[in-house]
């Protein structure tokens, strides 16, 4: 169970933004949906303990992470998310293996024998054992995704903490990614709430969404009970719909490129 009530407050001197978003799920898969600038990010941030709320809390698997009224603020360290940031924020000095390890590091000391085996686990499912060795500048935008969630499960989290995670992918890699990011969940069974703008992102992995508005939630959608995805495109935003264009499945499936025997789908 995932169970979040935030109030917050911040302010550059110039503008105000005033946080109050409440929502609560046993879903696999959370995703808080909403234009930029509606608080989607800021309730991330307060749940890792990046930002401290005026009041509310945080509950994660039954475990308390922050509660204003009875004092509790668990340092962001010891919460147990993963998180990961938008820009991936790898170290470009370290290597993909070293920064997969880096949670796992004590003051950068030497890895236990568990740990090494669970970075080594991970470089193995993530397809990165070949570029271990390399530094996050010489991969792909792909790649950097895949250090940076390895990254974030290497230290077995409660949960996953998803931050715009496909908005720096070129839009071609986006569906494979979203496919790999599934996957993955899945295997390690860790419930997850993913920030996001993009409505196929939604579509793709979530479980419900809460649509988030001037920094509240405004509604709740149950995709798992929605028939159909057009249906649930429409229950989810639908003054953002927009009326298909003709042949616009086959048009899909073209941009997608050649399938795995060369061909192209949709043009035979």
């Amino acid at each position: 169970m995932i169970d979040v009530d935030l109030h917050a407050t911040v302010s550059d001197g110039r503008r105000r933004f005033d946080l109050a978003v409440s929502f609560a799920s046993e879903a696999p898969v959370v995703a808080l949906y909403g234009p930029s600038g509606a608080g989607k990010s800021l309730t991330l941030q307060a749940m890792a303990g990046l930002l401290r709320p005026t009041a509310g809390h945080v509950r994660i698997g039954g475990r308390t992470l922050f509660d204003a009224a009875q004092g509790v603020d668990v340092p962001a360290a010891r919460r147990g998310v993963g998180y990961l940031f938008q820009s991936y924020a790898l170290f470009p000095h370290l290597s993909v293996r070293d920064n997969v390890a880096f949670g796992l590091r004590q003051w950068l000391g030497r890895l236990q024998a568990d740990d090494r085996r669970r970075v080594d686990e991970l470089l193995e499912a993530f397809g990165l054992t070949a570029m271990a060795h390399s530094r996050p500048s010489t991969l792909s935008g792909g790649q950097q995704q895949r250090v940076a969630l390895a990254r974030a499960l290497a230290c077995n989290p409660s949960a996953l903490l998803l931050d715009e995670p496909f908005a720096a992918l070129n839009p071609m890699l986006r569906q494979k990614l979203r496919e790999e990011l599934a996957a993955v969940r899945a295997r390690w069974g860790i419930p997850a709430v993913m920030i996001t703008h993009d409505i196929d992102d939604v579509l793709a992995l979530a479980n419900v969404a809460f649509l988030v508005e001037d920094g509240r939630v405004v509604r709740e959608v149950d995709l798992d009970r929605v028939a159909s995805r057009e249906r649930a495109r429409e229950a989810i935003a639908p003054a953002l719909v927009r009326a298909p264009r003709p042949g616009e499945g086959a048009l899909r499936r073209m941009l997608a490129g050649p399938g795995p025997d060369g061909s192209t789908p949709g043009t035979g």
